[in-house]
């Protein structure tokens, strides 16, 4: 499924200002190519931690009833699992996204996520002035 909204179908010649959805002059759509870097990075985060999730849980499975007290060691591999499970989650919703068509629009003021967000944190769901806000709301 193409999204045109995200995808960019400029002409080659075209300028970022002459895009009405650049963000202070910058293209914020994603071209072909870079969606499909962007899902082989999402895969590949994936399998990283779904490994992740496995290789904590055989940990804890091999600890003997004797050593079931908890440790410093469990106490790092529960917040491990933890992150793991929450960046998997937002893993899973980016490429659900992509599979819908719905991928790179801010959650919060539905404008085009910068492109070069996406392309370091291909998860992302806001743009990054509605991050700001989130974090600075805690």
């Amino acid at each position: 499924m193409v999204n045109h909204q995200i995808i960019d179908d400029q002409p080659d010649d075209a300028q970022p200002e002459d895009d009405p959805t650049a963000v202070d002059g910058r293209a914020v759509r994603l071209s072909p190519e870079d969606l499909a870097a962007v899902r082989a990075n999402l895969r590949e985060q994936r399998v990283f931690r779904e490994e992740q999730l496995r290789q904590i849980a055989a940990t804890a499975r091999a600890a003997t009833p004797a050593h079931r007290r908890r440790t410093a060691q469990d106490e790092v591999d529960l917040k491990l699992a933890a992150s793991a499970r929450m960046v998997l989650a937002d893993v899973e919703a980016a490429l659900r996204r992509l599979a819908e068509g719905r991928y790179g629009t801010c959650h919060l003021c539905r404008r085009p996520v910068d492109r070069e967000r996406l392309l370091i944190v291909p998860q992302a769901r806001y743009c990054a002035r509605c991050q700001q806000v989130r974090e600075a709301g805690r």
